[in-house]
């Protein structure tokens, strides 16, 4: 089941510290992330998914964002999702807006 990019919200929040505050906006990955036209990554992976069956998926945002650091930092899938975990950056990158401690999927799922 499709689940939906969401934008990188600029809104603070109570509980979770606002990331994007926090980091260097003329960062290399920021401004690559700001550049980067999100919504065509949408427009094309969508219909690959169902809309109202099986398991949520993980955002196409993320899942893109994983692959193309993947390949612009030379990383493993393994590599590259610990770096997500410990990179604010990257998460970022990959849209999103707090600071996530976890991991956001399973290596084996890129």
């Amino acid at each position: 089941m499709l689940t939906k990019s969401s934008p990188i919200s600029t809104q603070s929040n109570l509980f979770h510290s606002e990331l994007f505050s926090q980091l260097d906006v003329k960062d290399p990955l920021i401004q690559l992330a700001n550049t980067i036209n999100w919504t065509v990554f949408d427009d094309a992976f969508e219909q690959h998914y169902s809309q109202d069956n099986g398991r949520p998926s993980k955002p196409i945002r993320l899942m893109v964002g994983l692959l193309l650091l993947k390949q612009l930092e030379n990383l493993s899938d393994e590599r590259v999702v610990l770096q997500f975990k410990r990179n604010p950056y990257y998460q970022y990158f990959c849209g999103y807006s707090n600071y996530m401690p976890g991991m956001p999927c399973n290596a084996t799922e890129l």
